[in-house]
This record gives C-alpha cells, sequence and structure tokens, in this order.
C-alpha cells in the first residue's frame, strides 16, 4: 500500500490534544488540569508512583513530545516509574508500529532507535507500517533480524498490544500523547511543557495520598 503522509498526518490531527491549562493544582477540582480516572486503575507496582505515556510512533504530535518527555524522565526520583504504552486505536498501521516498539523492547533496542523510529516516519516519510518494511529497516541499524522477526511476530507481543488498547479504552484515551499518573488522574493540557508539570504536581499529590496526607 502507498504510503500519502499528507493524509496521514491529517488524519491524526483529531486525534492531538484538545485541553486548556488552567492556573495551580491545589487551587483546582478535577476537570481544568486533570481528569480523575473511573475507576481507578491497577499500576504494575503499588510501591511506585506510575506515569504512563500513550502514544504511537504514527503520532506526529508524539514525534515531538517524545525528546521533552525523555529529559524529564531521566530527572524523575527514584519512586517514580515511567512506562509507555503504543496504542492503535484500531487502525492496523498504528498496531504494527505497536508491535514495532515491543519488538524492540524485547530485543533490547528501542532507547536506541527510538528517535530514529520517529525521525524516518515523520521526517524521512520511511513507511514503518508493514512488517516488511518495519524488518528490513531495523535490520539496517545492527538489530539480529531473525531475533526481531520471531518477537514481532510473538504471541507475547501481541498480548502487549492488545493489552495496551485495553489500557488506552480504560483510561479513557481519546488522543495521544497522553499522560496518566498512578492509575488514578489523566492529565489534561494541549501544551507540552504544561503537560509536564501538571505530571509534576500530580505526582506530589499521588506521593501524599500513599503517605497518607490528603
Amino acid at each position: 500500500m502507498e504510503f500519502n503522509r499528507r493524509r496521514f498526518v491529517s488524519s491524526l490531527v483529531a486525534f492531538g490534544a484538545t485541553l486548556t491549562v488552567a492556573g495551580p493544582l491545589a487551587a483546582q477540582t478535577a476537570g481544568s488540569e486533570f481528569t480523575l480516572v473511573t475507576p481507578v486503575q491497577p499500576t504494575d507496582d503499588p510501591g511506585k508512583i506510575e506515569v504512563v505515556e500513550f502514544f504511537s510512533y504514527g503520532c506526529p504530535h508524539c514525534a515531538d513530545f517524545n525528546p521533552l518527555l525523555n529529559a524529564w524522565a531521566a530527572k524523575l526520583p527514584a519512586d517514580v516509574v515511567l512506562k509507555k504504552v503504543p496504542v492503535s486505536f484500531g487502525r492496523a498501521a498504528w498496531g504494527n508500529a505497536a508491535k514495532l516498539y515491543h519488538a524492540l523492547e524485547v530485543t533490547g533496542e528501542v532507547k536506541r532507535l527510538e528517535t530514529d523510529v520517529f525521525r524516518a516516519i515523520h521526517n524521512e516519510r520511511t513507511n514503518l507500517f508493514d512488517e516488511r518494511t518495519i524488518t528490513d529497516w531495523v535490520a539496517a541499524r545492527g538489530v539480529d533480524r531473525k531475533k526481531f522477526s520471531d518477537a514481532f511476530a510473538s504471541f507475547g507481543v501481541q498480548s502487549k498490544v492488545k493489552r495496551g488498547d485495553q489500557m488506552a479504552q480504560a483510561f479513557k484515551i481519546e488522543g495521544v500523547p497522553a499522560l496518566a499518573i498512578d492509575g488514578k488522574y489523566l492529565v489534561k493540557s494541549n501544551d507540552f511543557n504544561a503537560q509536564l508539570s501538571i505530571a509534576d504536581k500530580l505526582i506530589a499529590k499521588a506521593r501524599s495520598e500513599k503517605s497518607g496526607k490528603k
């Protein structure tokens, strides 16, 4: 299938964040800077404050947000963990992009190639949405072809993709990138720096709640 970047990217606009930024979190209720996740979702480690980024390699907004998020994540305290969850929104192309992420994760290459994947799709117009192109692309960058292919086609990776979409539904994710804090709060903003600032406030809120200080 021919990759029409203009048509593809224009179709992504509807998935971008459309929410606004408000004042200090201490002075607000849910609905201004964040929404409550109902029901509260479980996290992988109750002893940590879990930040989940819902994203897709196919999303241009996620590509722009990624370097800011990574710089922010590098300074997170020890009690906070960032978990990246690729979603498909039911699109086959984004489903393969999610499989690409998880297969790179399995082969230990996701951190090394993450920026390159975004650049290839959004700057170099490489169609990293079908298995053959994806496999050729990662192999050209030093990833073992067989190991990657086995991971890409594995039941484990398929299960992770399905789980990511289930999580997106449970968190009521309507657009990406989206940040969820400790299974309880969903950040609202269309400004990347504001998203991270609100996330910091919600992390502090979650930390107080874990320590019993409401």
